[in-house]
C-alpha cells in the first residue's frame, strides 16, 4: 500500500465519529453532508445557523490543519474538468436517490444499526469498486 498512515487515519476516524455523535446529541441531527448542504439551499430558517457552521468547519479543516502542522495538504486531480463535473452530478443524484450520502449512511446509519443504511453503504461500496475496476483496468485510466 502506498502512503499507509494508520495513526492519522485512526485519529481522523475518531474525530469524525465524535463530531457525528456530538451533532446527534446536541441537535438530534444526523451528520449527513448532503442533507446538511441541501438544507442550506432553501429559505433561511431556525436550523440555518448550525448548518452554516458545519459546512464552514468542513471547509476550514484543511487550512487549520496546515496552520497547526506547518504543512499543506497536497491534492492532485488528474481527471478532466468535464469528468469531475459529471462525477459530482452523479454523486449528487445518487445521494438523493439513496436518501442520503456516504457520511449519513456509512457513518451515522451503520452506527445506529440501520438496515437501510447497511444496504445503501453496501451499494456505495460495490459501485465504487466497479467504477475503479472499469476506469483503471478496462479504460486504462490513471492510478492503476
Amino acid at each position: 500500500m502506498e502512503n499507509f498512515t494508520p495513526v492519522p487515519a485512526l485519529l481522523g476516524g475518531l474525530m469524525i465519529g465524535a463530531a457525528a455523535a456530538l451533532l446527534l446529541w446536541t441537535n438530534g441531527r444526523i451528520a449527513g453532508i448532503s442533507g446538511i448542504a441541501a438544507g442550506l439551499l432553501g429559505r433561511p430558517g431556525p436550523e440555518h445557523g448550525w448548518r452554516i457552521a458545519f459546512v464552514v468547519g468542513l471547509i476550514a479543516a484543511a487550512p487549520v490543519y496546515a496552520l497547526a502542522t506547518g504543512e499543506a495538504i497536497r491534492i492532485s486531480l488528474t481527471p478532466s474538468l468535464p469528468l469531475l463535473i459529471g462525477g459530482g452530478l452523479l454523486v449528487g443524484f445518487g445521494a438523493r436517490l439513496g436518501s442520503g450520502c456516504t457520511s449519513g449512511h456509512g457513518i451515522c446509519g451503520l452506527a445506529r444499526l440501520s438496515v437501510r443504511s447497511l444496504a445503501a453503504t453496501g451499494t456505495f461500496m460495490a459501485v465504487a469498486v466497479g467504477t475503479v475496476f472499469i476506469i483503471r483496468h478496462l479504460l486504462g485510466g490513471a492510478g492503476g
